[in-house]
C-alpha cells in the first residue's frame, strides 16, 4: 500500500507544479487552487507512504526523481519548454542516481 500512497504522492505534486506554471506568475488565480491542493495532497500522500514502512531516502528520491522527469517531459508537450539533450541526461542521471539508492 506504501507504494500506492507514493504514486499518489508523485501525481499530486505533478499536478501542483503544472497547475503553478498555468497560474503565470499568479497572475491566473483560478490556478492556485489545484496548487494548495495538490502540494497539500502531495505531502499527505507522502507521508502515508512513509507511515506504511518505505525509508525516507527511497521515497523521496523517488518522488523528486519521477516528479522531476515527467514535470520536465509534460512541461515540453503542453507549453513547448525546452528539453535539450542535457537536460535529458540531467534526467537519466537523476533516475539513475534512484535506482542506485533503492538498491543501495
Amino acid at each position: 500500500m506504501s507504494w500506492i500512497w507514493l504514486a499518489a504522492a508523485v501525481a499530486a505534486e505533478i499536478g501542483a507544479t503544472l497547475s503553478l506554471r498555468a497560474s503565470e506568475g499568479f497572475r491566473k488565480h483560478i490556478w492556485l487552487i489545484p496548487v494548495a491542493i495538490g502540494y497539500v495532497l502531495a505531502f499527505a500522500c507522502l507521508a502515508m507512504a512513509l507511515q506504511g514502512g518505505l525509508p525516507i531516502g527511497v521515497a523521496y528520491g523517488i518522488w523528486v526523481a519521477v516528479g522531476i522527469a515527467l514535470v520536465a517531459l509534460l512541461a515540453r508537450f503542453i507549453w513547448k519548454d525546452p528539453l535539450t539533450p542535457r537536460m535529458l541526461i540531467g534526467i537519466g542521471t537523476i533516475i539513475i542516481g534512484v535506482i542506485l539508492v533503492k538498491i543501495g
